[in-house]
């Protein structure tokens, strides 16, 4: 545990801090499509990823939902820390992208760490910038970008997260991201592999515009 926690984040965190995130920190390892966390759920702990990807996403009234943002390695996820820190609700639903390994951190140590090492209060708030830009590409790409072009900034972004071309999804899981119908991304998709940015084989997706 220790190593993984040294890899990933001993470059932004002091040993003492280190020493203390292990100590408090619950170790689990999550399969690929497991419900992380889901809205409505009181935050207790915040993850930190130590190998893996997480997709964040958003729901309607109607149950629809949509992919906020994604996160991998080396993240956190600052709606939970803000979440957490009152123990509200959440407002997201998590969910593992690829086979995931977190170590979970209990809320009220993350208020006391806060104050007491820079690293961490650093660490948080370069969090809140990353995941704020991370929302504002979502509002650009829903309000200027065409539908195939959403489609295949999703799956160049899945490509980076997972650190595999080849993506292992359905039709309709894309569909459920992106907010739409399955047969309209069947046609996208068609239409993205006669352009020669993806090829589709029969259990995956392989991203060739990177």
């Amino acid at each position: 545990m220790r190593e993984s926690l040294q890899q990933h984040y001993g470059y932004l965190f002091e040993d003492a801090l280190l020493a203390e995130i292990e100590a408090s920190g619950s170790h689990k390892n999550i399969p690929q499509g497991q419900t992380i966390m889901d809205i409505g759920e009181t935050i207790t702990h915040m993850p930190l990823l130590l190998d893996g990807a997480i997709k964040v996403l958003r729901e309607d009234d109607d149950g629809d939902e949509l992919l906020i943002y994604f996160l991998e390695k080396g993240d956190t996820c600052a709606m939970t820390f803000s979440c957490g820190m009152g123990k509200n609700k959440s407002e997201i639903r998590a969910v593992a992208e690829s086979d995931t390994e977190l170590l979970m951190v209990p809320a009220e140590n993350m208020e006391i760490w806060m104050a007491k090492y820079p690293s961490w209060q650093k660490f948080i708030m370069d969090s809140y910038h990353t995941r704020m830009m991370e929302l504002l590409e979502t509002v650009d790409a829903l309000a200027f970008l065409r539908l195939d072009e959403r489609l295949l900034k999703h799956l160049q972004d899945k490509a980076k997260v997972t650190h595999d071309d080849s993506i292992h999804t359905t039709h309709q899981e894309i569909a459920y991201d992106l907010h739409t119908s399955r047969v309209v991304i069947s046609r996208l998709l068609k239409k993205l592999e006669k352009e020669g940015k993806i090829e589709m084989h029969r259990n995956h997706i392989k991203v060739l515009d990177l």
